[in-house]
Formats: structure tokens, C-alpha cells, sequence
């Protein structure tokens, strides 16, 4: 009998181990499908975060908790560290968010272990040891660009006359206007400073084209994004397309979320 039983018991171990597989599978697949409730924003050049308060709002009224980096825009190291700051207060893993500019901060400051996601919006994508410069000089600039030359203390700005056409063309005059003024100038170190760590090579990433992009060349942002290895979504509007287009940019941010 006590053979009958051994036999049985050995019989039942191949079955017993798939079944033990089986239920560690699913529970790994559950949470890797667990979305990510934390997101970080940071924002472009010549502009602040309140730029997306329309995002926000919808977004934290699907559930998540999200936080919008005020770029000092002094330098390369200086967003990077309030990005980094922002992160850190995270309770559980983010996902980063990167408009223009912002798209080398998060390039560099997606590396924290709390990333677990990053997207692009309308930003650049630069590899290890490339600059901003390095970039745009990829692809000729639309008539409708109007990124000045840098001042006598270093910072640029964006042309009065060819803000609304350049920056944001699918907005209100009104709303264009009062951008413009409010416009948060860059300081020309940083679009020259190359980075030393690039999070996309080891993180997922998704990126929005604005296809009426006058500010970066929309092939630049499709050769980068191909690089990268990213998620691309292609949206007609501006290079203020998360004010133009809310829903959209909130929606693409969603899918990085829920894609975890």
C-alpha cells in the first residue's frame, strides 16, 4: 500500500509544480498590469507647468496623483535636480512626462529607480552625449520658429512676433498673447550641455508627434522617437499641444500608466 501511495504522490509532483507555476505566473502578470498612480510633469522652455493644468485635471480625475515640476531653467543639472526632488516625494513608481525641453530632463532624471515609465510630448529624445543643439540642427527649423538668439545674460526667448504662429498655434490670440508674456526664458547652457544618462534605453517609452509642430521640426521628433523605441502617437496640433489637446495628451499618458 505504502508503494501505491509513494507512486501516486510521485506521480502527482510534475502536476503540482505546473500548477505552483501557473499561480506565480498570474501573479506576476497582475502586477505588471497594475497601473502606475503617480505621475511627474516637466514642462518646456519658455513656459511653466500651469500650461497644463487642463491635463491635470484630467487626469487626477481618473484617479492619479500627479505633480508638476517648476523648471528653474538655469541649466541642464538644475531641472534634472528639481525633477529628481519631485520623484522623490513619490510614494510608489511614476510615470515621467517630459514636454520639449523637459524631454532631455526626464532623458536624464528617468534613470531614479521610482521611473518606471517615461513619455514625450513634442520633446527631444537625446541619446548619451548629445545636446539639444546636437538635435535641432538635424532638420532645417519651419519659417514660423522663433527662438532667438541668447541675450547679453545667456537666456533665450521666443520672438513676440512669431509666438503664436511658432509656439502655439491652436490656441486662442488671446491665450497665445498672454503665453507669450508670461513666457519663462531658457538659459543657452542648457540646450548645449549633453547628457550622461539616458533612462530610455532601459524603460519604456511613449511619445506624442505634434504634426503641426513649428518649434521642433515633427522628423526630428519621428527619428527620435524611432530611436528610442518608443510608443508613437501622432496628433494633429501645435507645439502647445497640451493646452490645444488635453484629452489626448492626458489619454497617451494613461496608456503609459496602464501599460505597467
Amino acid at each position: 500500500m505504502k508503494t501505491i501511495v509513494s507512486n501516486i504522490a510521485e506521480s502527482l509532483k510534475p502536476l503540482a509544480a505546473f500548477l505552483l507555476f501557473s499561480v506565480m505566473i498570474s501573479a506576476l502578470s497582475a502586477q505588471t498590469k497594475t497601473p502606475a498612480k503617480n505621475i511627474v510633469i516637466v514642462h518646456g522652455a519658455f513656459a511653466d507647468a500651469s500650461g497644463w493644468e487642463d491635463v491635470y485635471n484630467i487626469l487626477t480625475a481618473r484617479g492619479y496623483n500627479v505633480t508638476l515640476v517648476q523648471n528653474p531653467l538655469t541649466s541642464l543639472e538644475d531641472d534634472v535636480a528639481a525633477t529628481e526632488r519631485a520623484i522623490a516625494k513619490q510614494a510608489g513608481p511614476v510615470v515621467l512626462v517630459g514636454h520639449s525641453w523637459g524631454g532631455t530632463v526626464i532623458t536624464q532624471a528617468g534613470i531614479s529607480a521610482k521611473v518606471v515609465s517615461l513619455v514625450y510630448v513634442a520633446a527631444f529624445v537625446p541619446a548619451k552625449g548629445e545636446s539639444v543643439l546636437d538635435l535641432v540642427k538635424t532638420a532645417p527649423p519651419a519659417a514660423e520658429n522663433g527662438i532667438m538668439n541668447p541675450d547679453q545674460h545667456g537666456l533665450i526667448y521666443y520672438d513676440q512676433a512669431k509666438f503664436h504662429a511658432g509656439f502655439a498655434a491652436d490656441v486662442s490670440p488671446k491665450k497665445a498673447a498672454f503665453m507669450y508674456a508670461s513666457q519663462a526664458p531658457v538659459a543657452v547652457k542648457g540646450f548645449i550641455t549633453p547628457v550622461s544618462e539616458v533612462a530610455w534605453k532601459t524603460k519604456p517609452s511613449y511619445a506624442i508627434v505634434a504634426t503641426e509642430d513649428k518649434s521642433i521640426n515633427p522628423d526630428i521628433e519621428r527619428t527620435m522617437y524611432k530611436r528610442s523605441g518608443s510608443v508613437v502617437t501622432e496628433i494633429k496640433g501645435s507645439h502647445a499641444i497640451y493646452i490645444s489637446k488635453p484629452k489626448q495628451v492626458a489619454d497617451v499618458i494613461e496608456s503609459a500608466a496602464k501599460a505597467l
